[in-house]
Parts: C-alpha cells; sequence; structure tokens
C-alpha cells in the first residue's frame, strides 16, 4: 500500500534550515569580491557591491563604489536585511526546535517580509545606478548578485509558511491525524 501526506513536525525543522540558507546566500552575495557585474565580451571591468575594478590580467585599478550615496544605500539595506534575517532565524528556532510557541510565528513572518523589502530595494537601486554610472558596453550580473536574490526568494517563501503555520497546531504537534493526499489500497 503506498500513501502520501505532508508530514507537518517536519517543518519544525526544515522551514529554520531554509533561513540557514538564506543567511547563507547573503552572506556570499554581500561578501562577494569577484563582483555582482562584469563587462560581456573584454573582461576588462567589474563591480562588486563595494567597488568596481577595471584593467586586464594582474593590472587591476579599482576604486571604491562607496563614494556614491546609492551603493552606501544598497549596501545599508543589505546588511540590515541580513541582520534582521538572523534574528528571525534566531527566533525562529526558539519558537520551533527548542518548543513550539505559535505566537512567534507571525512575528518572524512579519520580519521576514521586512527583509524581502529592503532587500529588493536593495537589489533594484543596484543595477538602475550602475547603469546610469557605466555606460558602456553590455555586462551581465553574476552568480554573486544571483545570490542576493535567491535569498530574497527564500525570504518571500519563508514568509509566507511562517504567516500560515499557525493554523495548523495540532499538525506540528503531532496530535492531528496525518490526512493523506493519495492513498492506494
Amino acid at each position: 500500500m503506498f500513501r502520501c501526506g505532508i508530514a507537518y513536525p517536519r517543518c519544525r525543522w526544515i522551514v529554520p534550515l531554509l533561513l540557514l540558507f538564506a543567511i547563507i546566500f547573503d552572506i556570499i552575495a554581500i561578501a562577494a569580491t569577484s563582483g555582482w557585474v562584469e563587462d560581456e565580451g573584454a573582461k576588462s571591468h567589474y563591480a562588486s557591491m563595494w567597488d568596481q575594478c577595471r584593467g586586464r590580467n594582474n593590472n587591476w585599478e579599482c576604486k571604491s563604489l562607496m563614494e556614491n550615496s546609492w551603493a552606501q544605500a544598497v549596501a545599508a539595506l543589505m546588511i540590515i536585511g541580513l541582520i534582521i534575517l538572523i534574528i528571525a532565524f534566531i527566533v525562529s528556532c526558539v519558537a520551533l526546535c527548542c518548543s513550539l510557541n505559535l505566537t512567534l510565528l507571525p512575528v518572524i513572518g512579519i520580519m521576514l517580509i521586512v527583509v524581502v523589502i529592503l532587500q529588493f530595494i536593495a537589489l533594484i537601486i543596484y543595477p538602475v545606478k550602475f547603469n546610469e554610472l557605466i555606460f558602456e558596453g553590455k555586462y551581465n550580473y553574476t552568480w554573486a548578485y544571483g545570490f542576493g536574490w535567491g535569498a530574497t526568494i527564500l525570504c518571500i517563501g519563508c514568509a509566507i509558511l511562517f504567516c500560515c503555520l499557525p493554523r495548523y497546531e495540532d499538525e506540528l504537534t503531532g496530535l492531528a491525524k496525518t490526512k493523506y493526499i493519495y492513498s492506494s489500497a
């Protein structure tokens, strides 16, 4: 006999794990020195969240982007988002892993929505302002910029889960009978 159902008690461990992955993705995006943007053809120009570099081989001339107010705003929004995400992760571990505290779950969901808003704004400002600053040739956004979007998308999904999980208190504690989606007899 084959049965397929949703095991809600596993959410108590999986959702904080997803937040941990979002933290790792954010750290990769913020700390990446290889750049968020690189030119398409000659590979002679790249820019990270912190600076931009021009040159070839081992002769690179780097200039800080932190002289621009938009770059400072992007860095501040990403770092503040990361700090709130770390706090949400710690609170989610306390709320789900140590003991089941359902009153904290909507608070975590709201914190994650704030993270999504901050990082979404930062990830939109960066390409718009970078293209205004440098308007020569074509540029590709690299994996580091993609990790920033990956963390933001994970936070969107986790925010939805944290807002919906309080409705399933009995399922999370394991007191409810398992509802099978599919059962072959």
